[in-house]
C-alpha cells in the first residue's frame, strides 16, 4: 500500500491587528481638552517555517484483465475496496462471485519503489464486459467521478437492488439517531485529524453501529471504498443501513448508494437538485444539512419520520 500522508515544507503566517491612536485637542472658551481617537489599523504578520502533513493524492489505474478501464485520483489505501466499489457503481458487478481476483501490477517510481498504482481486476467469464460507452476519457479527478464519462447517457445506471420499501408508521431510523451520525463519523476520521484534507463515508446500521468507514481526498472514492468493502464481505444489498457522508450530496453519490441498495443517504452539506430528483425516482431517502441539532429530509421522509402523527 502506498503512503496515506506526506510531509511538506511550508510557511505559516499569523496575522495580528493593532489599532493606532492619535491625540486630539480642542479649545473651548479658552480651555483645552485632550483625548485619543482611533487612527488606523496596523496588520502585523509573523512567519514560521516548518512542515505540514498533507493527504496524498495519486493516480490509480484500473484494468479489467489486461485492458485499461479507468484512471482515478485517490488517496492510497483500501485500493481493492475502491476498485470493487467502482465496478459496482459502474453497474459492471453486483455479486462478490463476479469478481474473481484483484491484484497490484508491477510499477515503480523513480527511486525503484513499488508504487501500487495499478490494480488489475479479473471478472468471472460470464460477466458482461462494460459497454464502450462507459469508457473514461483520460482520468477521473478526486473531486468529480463522472466528469470523465464518455457520454451523459452513461451517467444514469440501473440498479440490481431496490431499497426496502418503507413500512408505514415504522421509520427505519429515528431522527435523533440520524442526527447523531455526523459526530460519530467525525470522531473516527483519523486521517482527517492528521491532514484536515479528506472526505469520509461511513456505513451505519439502523441502530447506529458503525459498520465501515473510509476516507479519501475524493468524496466519491470514499463511498466506492465503502461499497467495495460491502461487496467483498458479501453484504450487498445494503438494506437497513444509513450511508453518512462528510460533504455534500451530489447526483453521483445518490447513484452509488442506490446501486448498492442503500435506503438512506445522509450528508452534512446540501444536496444538488439532480441528486434530489434521482433520490425521489430511486426510492432513496436523501437527507442534507445533518448537523446534530437539525436536518432536512428531501425525499421519502417515511423512513425517518412517522408520517402517521402528522
Amino acid at each position: 500500500m502506498g503512503r496515506l500522508t506526506q510531509r511538506v515544507r511550508m510557511t505559516k503566517v499569523r496575522m495580528s491587528t493593532s489599532t493606532a491612536t492619535a491625540r486630539a485637542g480642542s479649545a473651548t472658551h479658552g480651555s483645552s481638552t485632550h483625548g485619543t481617537v482611533p487612527a488606523a489599523s496596523i496588520f502585523r504578520a509573523a512567519e514560521h517555517h516548518g512542515e505540514d502533513t498533507l493527504a496524498v493524492e495519486e493516480p490509480l489505474e484500473i484494468r479489467l484483465g489486461d485492458v485499461p478501464f479507468s484512471v482515478t485520483m485517490r488517496t492510497p489505501g483500501d485500493d481493492f475496496d475502491l476498485v470493487a466499489g467502482f465496478l459496482v457503481s459502474e453497474g459492471v458487478i453486483w455479486e462478490p462471485g463476479q469478481l474473481v481476483s484483484l491484484r497490484f501490477c508491477a510499477g515503480e517510481d523513480e527511486n525503484g519503489r513499488q508504487t501500487f498504482n495499478v490494480v488489475q481486476a479479473q471478472l468471472r467469464p460470464d460477466v458482461e464486459p462494460p459497454d464502450t460507452g462507459l469508457a473514461r476519457h483520460v482520468y477521473t479527478t478526486s473531486s468529480c467521478g463522472i466528469c470523465g464519462t464518455a457520454s451523459i447517457d452513461a451517467v444514469r445506471k440501473s440498479s440490481h437492488f431496490a431499497p426496502d420499501a418503507p413500512v408505514p408508521g415504522v421509520p427505519l431510523v429515528g431522527v435523533e439517531l440520524l442526527a447523531s451520525l455526523p459526530d460519530k463519523l467525525r470522531q473516527r476520521q483519523k486521517l482527517f485529524d492528521r491532514t484536515g484534507g479528506v472526505h469520509a463515508a461511513g456505513l451505519f446500521s439502523a441502530k447506529g453501529e458503525l459498520l465501515c468507514l473510509r476516507e479519501d481526498v475524493g468524496r466519491h472514492n470514499a463511498v466506492d471504498k465503502v461499497v467495495g468493502w460491502a461487496l467483498r464481505e458479501g453484504r450487498l444489498p445494503l438494506n437497513s443501513t444509513v450511508l453518512q457522508v462528510s460533504g455534500r450530496a451530489s447526483f453521483e453519490l445518490v447513484q452509488k448508494a442506490s446501486l448498492a441498495g442503500v435506503p438512506i443517504l445522509a450528508a452534512v452539506s446540501a444536496p444538488s437538485s439532480l441528486a434530489v430528483e434521482l433520490a425521489e425516482s430511486s426510492s432513496l431517502t436523501l437527507v442534507g444539512f445533518s448537523r446534530g441539532s437539525s436536518l432536512n429530509v428531501y425525499s421519502h421522509p417515511e423512513r425517518v419520520l412517522d408520517q402517521s402523527i402528522h
